[in-house]
């Protein structure tokens, strides 16, 4: 794997519009003449400079998307990356986000996937060098943002500083990185953060199937290029982009896998619970 981009921005919800853009490329198209098959993706973000150094990452974000090409529904379940649960090779069950680093992203797709009992064959392993160039290919990513943000750390890699006004706007790449990285504020804590991070991923998924991002395509490939790693063909993905147009971007299910956080032998935990998982799942027709 090439080096990656130094920028250590954590970027859950961006990684997740974006990879879900590319993963329309692919799937709306690809599959939709197979009504009855739901394809699967496992979304891995790295919070690392780079990423090819295995044996010392681990993965800040696991997401899981399964896309149901007969419905037009989009569901995207959340893996807390302090999830307990067995991984081939060790003795006795670790936090989730472990599994990179001791196989890579085909390791972890193996633990998910027995984790959560569904088949799962792709991945998307990205970095964070994609937020800025992205967001700005595209035009920027209208938005209303809740509240004045005002925040610095020049120690920070790379550098923060905030300072958006509250407001209807249209965030750039710069600003959008800003949004995306303010943490401190709201007024309901991180669920206020997840809940403003998830309006600016709809926004960004709507407007990437714009038809006029169509001609950008081989921009988005160099950025493929640049920031990201799959085992999905990249020219697969662009043949069906037109496709995109399909899938129902009102329809999208948003969950986190249900459970709690546990001590246990001095170590903080996220226990899920199995029986409200299979429910969750077969609610979302997933398993």
């Amino acid at each position: 794997m090439k080096k990656r981009k130094n920028n250590r921005v954590f970027f859950r919800v961006f990684l997740i519009s974006f990879l879900i853009f590319i993963s329309l490329l692919f799937l709306a198209g690809s599959f939709m003449d197979s009504q009855e098959s739901h394809i699967r993706f496992l979304l891995i973000g790295i919070d690392s400079k780079d990423y090819s150094e295995v044996s010392s990452v681990r993965s800040d974000t696991i997401m899981l998307v399964d896309m149901n090409p007969s419905s037009g529904e989009i569901s995207i379940i959340s893996i807390p990356r302090d999830t307990r649960t067995p991984i081939e090779g060790r003795n006795n069950p670790e936090k989730i986000n472990h599994s990179f680093a001791y196989g890579g992203p085909e390791l972890t797709l193996k633990t998910v996937k027995n984790l959560l009992g569904i088949e799962i064959d792709q991945y998307v392993l990205a970095d964070y060098g994609l937020v800025r160039n992205y967001v700005d290919l595209i035009g920027g990513v209208d938005l209303y943002v809740p509240m004045d943000m005002k925040y610095s750390d020049p120690v920070a890699d790379p550098p923060l500083y905030i300072d958006l006004k509250e407001g209807e706007q249209t965030l750039d790449g710069d600003k959008a990185l800003q949004y995306l990285r303010f943490r401190k504020g709201y007024k309901d804590a991180d669920l206020g953060r997840v809940k403003a991070q998830q309006e600016f991923m709809k926004n960004l998924i709507k407007q990437s199937i714009r038809p006029v991002n169509i001609l950008r395509i081989p921009g988005m490939a160099s950025i493929y290029n640049d920031n990201m790693d799959t085992n999905i063909p990249i020219s697969t993905m662009m043949f069906y982009g037109s496709q995109s147009v399909r899938f129902d971007l009102d329809n999208i299910n948003s969950s986190t896998l249900p459970g709690s956080s546990k001590m246990m032998e001095g170590l903080s935990y996220f226990v899920h619970n199995q029986e409200e998982t299979d429910i969750m799942l077969r609610e979302l027709d997933i398993k």
